[in-house]
């Protein structure tokens, strides 16, 4: 099997402030889809980001925020084992994040 990374990027909303049951709510959308994956053998590693940061660039000029030019942030990640890019595709759908606008990018793990 190959490893692929499942980066979730969205628009982040400061004036979104869900209510302790919608976080829940929410928290439980993750776990059940993360859950299904792990189910299958498949999860290897998974994390959210923060919204602070940095970005380095060749330049040696460093901007605050990661992707300060556009809105759309990283806001995780998921690594998982597949077959192949098209089963871990298939592996994104149902992922919490494209119920609130947000999108899923699934990227192979080069290995040397």
């Amino acid at each position: 099997m190959k490893e692929f990374m499942m980066l979730f990027r969205h628009e982040p909303n400061p004036a979104s402030k869900p209510s302790p049951e919608q976080l829940q709510a929410s928290i439980k959308k993750w776990q059940d889809w993360i859950g299904g994956i792990a189910a299958q053998g498949k999860f290897v590693a998974t994390n959210q980001l923060g919204f602070e940061g940095k970005t380095v660039k060749s330049n040696k000029v460093v901007t605050d925020g990661p992707y300060a030019e556009i809105k759309e942030i990283v806001g995780g990640y998921l690594q998982i084992k597949a077959d192949s890019l098209d089963e871990a595709v298939e592996l994104a759908d149902g992922c919490p994040i494209l119920q609130v606008g947000g999108h899923v990018e699934v990227r192979n793990i080069m290995t040397r």
